[in-house]
């Protein structure tokens, strides 16, 4: 076990390591494509409100029992009520099935920026992709690479690795991102990209598209898998519970936007469908980079933005599960993370072999790989942020004074907590399954 209790050693630090753990793959290409899908700008205006007002009561939540039981995720269920330490380790199962497939997606990136470090690019995206994904080596030894990669930080320990690596990263993610955003506006396109995006159809309305605006929402913030119970446990003693969700949800919405601000008009200055979905970052854009001037320098700037967002995540998912193996396994920092490395490897192999030799096992139609997104995303993470609230609200007495004190923005965040989120995410959850 780790003799103290480690601390963020400052608050910005904590800010800038919950902003990295929210900011992932989600927001750089599923945000866009779901977006896109769901009529631009009036999907945008229902996220924006969904995560102002509803998903921020779950964020609250969790990092008020991070901060009040400074433990991780299962003891901190236990603390609770010991009938719920399996809502714990129903978290720390999330946490392991998603590097198993996410991690798969950092090993594509890891290949990308070789390709554009190399400079030896396809004809052919669309057939390359296809080509490499299928094949049995590379795939599984460059999602091996991501992985230790990734764990070679929370290795380190919570100051000397994952907060320096997030003081490091996320600020260059943010200048990447930014430059490539000013250079997107440039293009022809941009003018019909930013009113896709800021200028709402309300016609496009539909109850469908606010299911998975707030299904995004939770998935971008990394609420139901424990994570943000695991930092918020790092916090200092006068860090504001509430002030610290209100900023990690705006740098994380900012920086959604910001993405779409990149992409779209890029999209719509070479003609490419902006709900062309999860091929858009592999296929779509790499083509488009081709045809820019400095192709390489480009895609090797996007490709990097897209690691960055992939490995800060990665991260904050692999240090929830390493927290609760040290407390609960009693063992050490070092091989609570070798432990983890050795469960996420195995299962990531079937996950990579679904796009080739393994591409004909399906469970319910689906991929191995598409299994393991699905499960996690739309059935795991709103059941578990379900029963998070259920259990702040009904089972942990007078949460809602301890945040905000006995007053009216607290009965009126306590009332929904019991009653309003709770029915929302079993509309979620019903929609999911």
């Amino acid at each position: 076990m780790e003799k103290n209790k480690p601390q963020w050693s400052s608050h910005l630090s904590f800010i800038i390591a919950t902003v990295g753990s929210a900011v992932g793959l989600g927001n750089i290409w599923r945000f866009p494509y779901i977006m896109g899908k769901n009529g631009g700008a009036i999907f945008l205006l229902t996220y924006l409100l969904l995560i102002a007002f509803i998903c921020i009561i779950p964020l609250i939540c969790e990092l008020a029992i991070g901060k009040i039981y400074r433990t991780d995720t299962i003891n901190a269920f236990k603390e609770i009520n010991p009938k719920f330490k399996w809502l714990g380790w129903l978290c720390i199962t999330t946490v392991i099935l998603i590097p198993c497939f996410y991690f798969v997606v950092g090993g594509w990136i890891l290949n990308y920026i070789w390709i554009f470090i190399s400079n030896n690019l396809p004809s052919d995206f669309s057939s390359y992709f296809t080509s490499y994904s299928s094949q049995i080596f590379m795939p599984c030894f460059l999602t091996f690479v991501f992985l230790i990669m990734t764990a070679s930080f929370p290795y380190r320990g919570v100051n000397k690795g994952i907060e320096k690596a997030n003081n490091i990263m996320m600020p260059l993610f943010a200048l990447m991102l930014i430059i490539m955003a000013v250079y997107a506006l440039t293009l022809p396109g941009a003018k019909e990209g930013l009113e896709f995006m800021f200028k709402p159809d309300f016609s496009q309305f539909s109850h469908s598209m606010v299911l998975t605006a707030l299904g995004q929402a939770l998935f971008t913030l990394s609420i139901g898998m424990g994570a943000i119970i695991t930092y918020g446990s790092y916090m200092k003693e006068e860090s504001h519970i509430v002030k610290s969700a209100y900023t990690l949800i705006f740098f994380d919405t900012l920086i959604a936007v910001i993405a779409g601000v990149m992409i779209f008009p890029i999209v719509f200055s070479f003609g490419v469908t902006p709900s062309a979905g999860a091929s858009l970052v592999f296929i779509a854009l790499p083509e488009i980079f081709t045809k820019l001037p400095c192709a390489s320098f480009v895609g090797l700037i996007f490709f990097i933005l897209l690691f960055f967002a992939a490995i800060t995540s990665g991260i904050s998912i692999l240090e929830t599960a390493i927290s609760a193996f040290i407390n609960n396994f009693k063992i050490s920092r070092q091989k609570a993370t070798v432990l983890l490395s050795i469960i996420v490897a195995v299962v990531s192999i079937p996950a990579t072999l679904s796009f080739g030799i393994l591409d004909g096992i399906k469970i319910a139609d689906k991929t191995i790989f598409d299994l393991l997104d699905y499960v996690t995303s739309n059935i795991l993470l709103p059941f578990n942020t379900l029963l998070i609230c259920l259990l702040s609200g009904w089972c942990i007495q007078s949460l809602w004074k301890k945040i905000f004190g006995d007053n009216l923005f607290g009965y009126i965040f306590n009332i929904i907590l019991k009653f309003i989120v709770p029915i929302i995410l079993i509309c979620v959850l019903i929609a999911g399954l």
